[in-house]
């Protein structure tokens, strides 16, 4: 009863915010599915329109629902660009959780979600047993980037080029970290998130690195979860409120002035998405989680806005290489933040940053849409490759480590010897 109560009451929280939506249509200029799909039921006015209806439509074909809302990135470039101001992500996510909650999840993704991403240090072994063994079923393919390729014909891989799991992630190198406040008189918790502790620690690395050199404090706490966006965004609410409560135990017990982090996905959802789904936790943890997404802040902004840059002077410009940045769209899109990551760029003065076309348009990978929805994902991601390939960069930059692992496999599949990088990376380099 108590769980059908509660779909009620997100059902009619969507029926609240869906009537704001004008049915412009703005969002399809913008929406990278539509741009290659043509559908309407591909783009955000489509689904709204198929929302609006949902409470009836949600016993009628649930699962014509749930697969027409799941063939979405969520990107945030409708919302972004929206002139009513419909908070189309909130829609979405509150969306699939009502779904979820009716049909339930499916076995895979229990067993995943609920057994393993829901359990962090159980979590860290099986991606332990998995980087132990993988070359038994990936094999290296491009040495520049790093990818590998499938040994095998594989369904899951498809024919992507992958980003090996490392073989050391840095919960193993850092288990944990607690340092004083330095020169800057500012002390940070970092949040690491999934992919730069277990497929990209170099990123964590020139994390640390930066905050030291600047004389920030550092609070790492051991056994860090996932920030739960693969869970909710499959709508199951169970993991993600387990993970949001295992997180929040960690970090509200050290004082510190900002929570940083370097994924630009974690950065949002715990800045948007904890408190949007924390409206029914206790008023303790509600305030807790309010004081806390207030202090995130992305690792570039941190840098740029609180510390202040280290940039030298422009001499050897003739040997500079040329490197091009593509904007996450949760560090664009959903946190406003653009100017801090070039600046960190251009701080280093081995290279010259040169604007690519629609640096802000989407990679098309979407976390699990990418799983889910590959062909489509990937005619998003050549977009993204050509219009690197047209800024002729040796280096292309970004903030986010999910779009590391698309532009990875797009640039990898070509064969373009690009270099693919955190911004981090390339300040980090620079000191």
């Amino acid at each position: 009863m108590s769980s059908l109560k509660a779909l009620a009451k997100l059902v009619k929280e969507l029926d609240d915010q869906i009537v704001v939506c004008m049915r412009c249509g703005l969002c399809q200029s913008v929406c990278p599915l539509f741009a290659e799909t043509g559908r309407e039921a591909d783009v955000a006015r489509g689904k709204l329109a198929l929302l609006d209806g949902l409470s009836q439509e949600l016993f009628v074909n649930p699962q014509g629902v749930q697969d027409r809302l799941n063939r979405c990135l969520l990107c945030g470039s409708c919302a972004a660009n929206c002139p009513s101001g419909v908070k189309v992500l909130d829609i979405f996510i509150k969306a699939r959780a009502i779904l979820a909650g009716y049909m339930g999840l499916s076995p895979w993704k229990k067993a995943v979600f609920r057994r393993v991403l829901s359990k962090p240090g159980f979590f860290n072994q099986v991606l332990g047993w998995g980087a132990r063994f993988q070359g038994i079923f990936i094999k290296p393919v491009d040495d520049l980037l790093g990818s590998s390729c499938s040994r095998f014909l594989s369904p899951l891989l498809r024919g992507r080029h992958v980003k090996p799991l490392a073989p050391v992630p840095l919960h193993r190198q850092v288990p944990s970290l607690n340092t004083a406040p330095g020169a800057a008189g500012l002390k940070v918790a970092f949040f690491v998130g999934c992919l730069i502790d277990k497929v990209f620690p170099q990123v964590g690395e020139a994390v640390l690195k930066i905050l030291d050199h600047h004389g920030v404090g550092v609070y790492l706490p051991p056994d860090q979860g996932c920030c739960g966006i693969p869970a909710l965004s499959s709508g199951d609410t169970e993991t993600f409120d387990r993970l949001v409560r295992h997180n929040l135990e960690l970090f509200v017990s050290e004082p510190f002035d900002q929570l940083i982090t370097a994924c630009a996905t974690c950065a949002s959802t715990i800045k948007k998405m904890w408190p949007l789904m924390a409206q029914d936790y206790p008023e303790a943890d509600q305030t807790r989680i309010a004081d806390l997404s207030g202090r995130v802040m992305d690792i570039s902004q941190f840098l740029v806005d609180r510390v202040g840059l280290e940039a030298e002077g422009r001499e050897g410009a003739a040997d500079r290489v040329t490197i091009t940045y593509h904007d996450p769209c949760h560090l664009k899109k959903s946190l406003g933040v653009a100017a801090q990551p070039r600046a960190l760029i251009r701080a280093n003065t081995h290279y010259d940053l040169k604007e690519m076309a629609e640096a802000d348009w989407c990679c098309g990978c979407g976390g699990s849409f990418n799983l889910q929805n590959y062909e489509i994902s990937r005619a998003i991601g050549q977009r993204k490759r050509e219009n690197i390939k047209k800024s002729q960069c040796a280096v292309v930059a970004t903030g986010c480590p999910a779009c590391m692992l698309q532009l990875t496999d797009m640039l990898s599949q070509a064969g373009d010897r690009v270099q693919v990088k955190h911004t981090i990376e390339i300040y980090a380099a620079s000191l």
